[in-house]
């Protein structure tokens, strides 16, 4: 990939637990625009994007928030220098402080996905705009 070009890839899918695989397909897909990023730095992107899309699915419809369908549309950015993603999906507001987020005691049957998210990448960041949620996480590349 040349230096002052960033890749970019976009798509829309359905929310449902299906979509994980969709999600983890077209990530694949788009490592291959820049074969130089490290695998550690693909690991923990990955697991952050994976553990968000989980919360989106699990979370963001647990009841019909638009019947117009559950959306969930994704933004890939690579750059010389970080990964991004943008989330956006038309589902319930997420009540959450980003700064209170901490990792559950062991015995915890779950609220571990955001925690590991926000540990995972450099910057996740929430807010509700014009009735969608959109989430934004943002991982510096480093070297091996």
């Amino acid at each position: 990939m040349d230096e002052a070009r960033e890749a970019v890839e976009s798509f829309e899918a359905p929310v449902e637990p299906e979509s994980l695989d969709l999600v983890q397909d077209r990530l694949e897909t788009f490592w291959a625009h820049d074969e130089s990023v490290s695998a550690a730095d693909r690991i923990r992107f990955e697991m952050a994007l994976v553990e968000i899309v989980g919360n989106i699915v699990e979370h963001a419809f647990e009841l019909d928030a638009d019947a117009r369908g559950r959306l969930l549309t994704v933004a890939l950015t690579m750059g010389p220098d970080r990964i991004e993603a943008v989330l956006s999906d038309n589902g319930l507001p997420a009540a959450i402080d980003l700064g209170a987020v901490t990792m559950p005691d062991e015995d915890a049957t779950s609220g571990r996905g955001l925690a590991l998210a926000v540990a995972a990448v450099d910057e996740v960041g929430y807010e509700r705009v014009e009735g969608r949620n959109h989430w934004r996480l943002m991982c510096h590349r480093n070297a091996d």
